[in-house]
């Protein structure tokens, strides 16, 4: 680090030894006259320090350019304004389309099962009439799987976006806030609310059938 000269400390030190022996209050023509000495002594080191702080300063300033053009990036009011709530509607059409289906497929299954069965002519057109409704209404997935490729397109977008703004801020793992447990997730965690699960994963029909006829088992040596 660049230090102050001999002389320039000499010059403090002669004019505070001088105000010394003089006594008496300090004027203002004495601040000022300090205030030039000091002015004068500081002059060598900022001009030796004066690089390394803008140079400092510049790259403080390209850290904040680099960090507003990723949040532009980021492109947030896209993402609140249009893409979260397209794919909000997406998945609202996708529940409701499910739903219709569903209900469609139910209806016509019902009818098909209370039908008369003892005109086989009436029978086998209701039937027929019946099944084609039901092909009508598993058209659904098509159009479904297509709102559902919207979806993952947008969560694909806001996680390659967020990810690379992370990645900029290069915070440490251990300076991430906890997160918050909810009402929601404490009833989850304790009641083990975990479903539904992906395939392969969690418990299967055969544990649960292992689990129960084993418990049958004890239950029946009570009677025994």
């Amino acid at each position: 680090m660049a230090q102050i000269s001999k002389n320039s400390v000499s010059r403090v030190i002669d004019f505070l030894e001088e105000n010394k022996k003089r006594g008496g209050d300090v004027s203002l023509t004495d601040v000022m006259h300090l205030a030039e000495v000091m002015s004068g002594s500081m002059h060598d080191l900022l001009s030796k320090v004066q690089p390394a702080v803008t140079e400092e300063l510049t790259a403080i300033a390209r850290e904040i350019s680099s960090m507003k053009e990723e949040i532009c990036q980021l492109r947030a009011n896209d993402m609140t304004s249009n893409r979260i709530p397209d794919a909000g509607r997406e998945l609202d059409a996708i529940v409701e389309a499910t739903e219709d289906a569903t209900n469609t497929i139910m209806e016509a299954a019902e009818e098909i099962m209370s039908a008369d069965t003892s005109d086989h002519e009436a029978y086998q057109t209701l039937v027929s009439g019946k099944m084609i409704e039901i092909f009508e209404a598993c058209t659904f997935q098509d159009i479904t799987g297509q709102r559902i490729s919207k979806v993952v397109s947008t969560l694909n977008f806001i996680d390659e976006r967020v990810s690379a703004f992370v990645s900029r801020l290069r915070i440490p793992e251990e300076f991430e806030a906890d997160l918050e447990e909810t009402a929601e997730d404490v009833r989850k965690r304790e009641l083990i609310l975990h479903g539904p699960q992906h395939s392969g994963e969690g418990v299967s029909q055969n544990d649960v059938d292992d689990l129960m006829g084993s418990a049958q088992d004890d239950i029946d040596k009570l009677f025994d």
